[in-house]
C-alpha cells in the first residue's frame, strides 16, 4: 500500500510517502506553503521512483490550524486526488501532533491565535492510534477542559505559549511537554495509512478543511 501524506495546517510545511510500511518524509519550516509543497511532492515521489498514479490514495492534514495553510492542504489533495483519480483520507491534524510525541496520553494544544488554542485529548488505543477524547475545541487556556487522571503530555505550539500556566493549572496531571512541535506528514502517513484499511478514504471533492472555529460559531448561532 502506498499513500502520498501533506500537512500544511502550521508554519511546518511537509509530505511523506507510506510505501508498505516504511515512511519517507520532506519537511521545511517557514512560509509560502503554496510554493513549496509541490515541488516537495514532486521529489519525494522523484525519490522513490513512483507516480501518482502508482499510488493507492491521498492523506492530508484536515486540520484545525492556519485556515490559509488548511486550504492549501485541501486544494492540494483535491486536485491531485482528481488528477490521479485517487481517494482522500482526512486526517486530524491535532492526533498527527499526538501520534508524533508516541506518549500514551496527550494534551495537544495549536494556537489559534486571538489568545485562543485548538485543543484536544488524545489516548491510545489497542493498536496504538491516539484517540479523540471528547470533542476537538478552541478556546482560552484558562476554559479548556480538565483531563482525568494523571500522566499526560503536552504537544503543540499552545504549550510554546501557554505552558507556565498551563502546569500551573494541572501540576499533579501533567509530567511533561515537547516544545516547538509541528505535525508532521510522517505521522499524517501513518494516521492515513490506517483510515485507509478501515475504510474511511472518501472521493477526491469532500477533501475538506475542517477549521473547528467555524465550527464552535455555527454551534452558537444554531443554540440562540
Amino acid at each position: 500500500m502506498k499513500i502520498l501524506a501533506l500537512d500544511t495546517s502550521t508554519t511546518a510545511c511537509s509530505v511523506a510517502l507510506w510505501d508498505d510500511g516504511r515512511v519517507h518524509e520532506r519537511f521545511e519550516l517557514g512560509e509560502q506553503h503554496s510554493h513549496r509543497i509541490l515541488p516537495m511532492i514532486d521529489a519525494l515521489l522523484g525519490d522513490a521512483g513512483l507516480r501518482l498514479a502508482g499510488l493507492d490514495a491521498l492523506a492530508f492534514g484536515r486540520g484545525p490550524g492556519s485556515f490559509t495553510g488548511l486550504r492549501i492542504s485541501a486544494a492540494v489533495a483535491q486536485g491531485l486526488g482528481f488528477a490521479a483519480d485517487l481517494p482522500v483520507v482526512p486526517v486530524s491534524s491535532l492526533a498527527a501532533l499526538a501520534q508524533g510525541t508516541t506518549q500514551e496520553r496527550v494534551l495537544v494544544a495549536m494556537d489559534a491565535r486571538m489568545n485562543q488554542v485548538y485543543w484536544g485529548i488524545y489516548v491510545r488505543d489497542a493498536q496504538l492510534r491516539p484517540r479523540l477524547v471528547g470533542d476537538e475545541l478552541v478556546a482560552a487556556p484558562a476554559d479548556f477542559p480538565d483531563p482525568q487522571g494523571s500522566g499526560w503530555w503536552g504537544a503543540g505550539s499552545g504549550w510554546d505559549l501557554y505552558a507556565e500556566r498551563l502546569l500551573a493549572r494541572w501540576p499533579d496531571q501533567v509530567i511533561g511537554w515537547t516544545p516547538q512541535c509541528f505535525p508532521h506528514a510522517r505521522d499524517v502517513a501513518i494516521l492515513g495509512a490506517a483510515g485507509f484499511v478501515a475504510g474511511e478514504a472518501l472521493p477526491a471533492e469532500r477533501a475538506l478543511p475542517v477549521y473547528v472555529r467555524d465550527d464552535v460559531a455555527k454551534r452558537k448561532s444554531a443554540d440562540r
